[in-house]
């Protein structure tokens, strides 16, 4: 299952970010979402769990969760939508 996590200070490191969603279970592909030019995070990113209920577990425990002075937004990914 895919999970994103949104709201995530734009200070955070890929190795930050790595930490926040390993306890849960094994992750196939951990993706902090960067900006191309800067190389900073854009807030939001995405682990891809092969258990989902180790991805059910990371939303739950994760989804409103204070870091860094800010509350995350965790639920399974959606595809995005075609306009």
């Amino acid at each position: 299952m895919k999970v994103y996590v949104g709201n995530l200070s734009k200070d955070m490191t890929e190795a930050q970010f790595k930490d926040l969603v390993t306890p849960f279970g094994a992750a196939n592909n951990i993706n902090l979402a960067k900006d191309r030019d800067t190389g900073a995070s854009r807030g939001f990113g995405f682990v891809e769990y092969p258990n989902d209920d180790h991805a059910r577990a990371a939303i739950s425990a994760l989804n409103g969760k204070e870091v860094n002075g800010r509350a995350l937004r965790v639920n399974e990914s959606q595809p995005k939508s075609r306009q």
